[in-house]
């Protein structure tokens, strides 16, 4: 997919397609132009804290997307409220890593674009994992502790 000029994003699903696209290409440069430039931005990662303003939202995606291996995302169950100048976006993220063919991890999302002076932006995003995934974590996590470990000493 060949970038879109940010300042052209016409529409919330444009804004959207730019969010995911910037996600998945790891691409910081992306990722914070669609992000509005005004104070009054908010977004929380799964079971992060709350984020508010442009810079403490760029660092929290500097972690992320150094620190990711490859994803793609799948989004199901899409709802969305669309307004003159407001555009809300409910989405489940599917999150596949690698080559994987089944997702490992399902996010319910919420996404709000706001209409500016330089095209929709995002102002709003905020990921929970559905209880599913927090049980798979959790299972995961569980197994990774029980594994016995055999050490022989010579």
């Amino acid at each position: 997919m060949v970038a879109v000029e940010t300042s052209s994003l016409a529409s919330a699903d444009q804004a959207e397609s730019e969010f995911y696209r910037a996600f998945q290409a790891h691409d910081l440069d992306a990722m914070m132009a669609v992000w509005s430039d005004e104070n009054d931005i908010v977004c929380i990662h799964p079971q992060g804290p709350r984020l508010e303003g442009y810079e403490q939202i760029r660092e929290s995606w500097i972690q992320i997307l150094q620190n990711s291996p490859p994803i793609r995302f799948r989004l199901t169950e899409q709802r969305r409220i669309d307004g003159d100048s407001i555009a809300i976006r409910y989405v489940n993220e599917n999150i596949y890593l690698a080559n994987d063919q089944e997702p490992q991890f399902t996010i319910h999302t919420t996404n709000v674009y706001r209409r500016t002076s330089k095209g929709w932006r995002i102002i709003l995003h905020h990921a929970s994992p559905t209880p599913e995934t927090l049980l798979n974590l959790q299972r995961r996590q569980s197994e990774d502790n029980d594994t016995d470990v055999d050490v022989t000493v010579h």
